[in-house]
């Protein structure tokens, strides 16, 4: 799960495959890889303004390596639930019920995330996926509207 996360890569690998075989949801396909990534990079900036170092106990066993020393807001959490929430609405499935705990849970069990940093990486995640739903809704209706 790790590695799949890692920069939201594996999220827009699956919406990219979408794209290529719903052409008439293209453009949705689309937009969930640009939330997925979109909520990556907000995570990131948010991270370098927190600053909020990894978790570091001599009883806690590191298990996977990561790019930074900074914890907060977890951008697997983030951009998970940004995917799940988007790529969810495009299949009917339940893919942040299903996604975004186990997702969550890893992190702490790799030791790499305080709970509130997975807590807050899924709360951004959600609010992107719901800012590219809005400029979807938008663009949905000025089209509708230049007819």
């Amino acid at each position: 799960m790790s590695h799949f996360g890692e920069h939201a890569l594996g999220w827009i690998a699956i919406a990219a495959v979408g794209a290529a075989v719903d052409k008439p949801r293209r453009r949705e396909w689309a937009g969930a890889a640009v939330g997925a990534f979109g909520a990556h990079a907000a995570s990131v900036v948010i991270k370098r303004v927190v600053r909020r170092k990894r978790p570091s106990d001599p009883s806690v066993q590191v298990n996977v390596s990561t790019p930074s020393k900074l914890s907060f807001p977890s951008s697997h959490a983030t951009s998970t639930t940004a995917a799940a929430v988007l790529i969810g609405r495009l299949t009917g499935l339940p893919l942040p019920a299903l996604l975004v705990p186990p997702m969550m849970l890893s992190r702490l069990v790799l030791g790499v995330h305080y709970p509130t940093d997975v807590l807050a990486g899924a709360a951004l995640g959600a609010a992107s996926a719901a800012v590219v739903r809005r400029v979807e809704e938008a663009r949905a209706e000025q089209k509708c509207g230049d007819k």
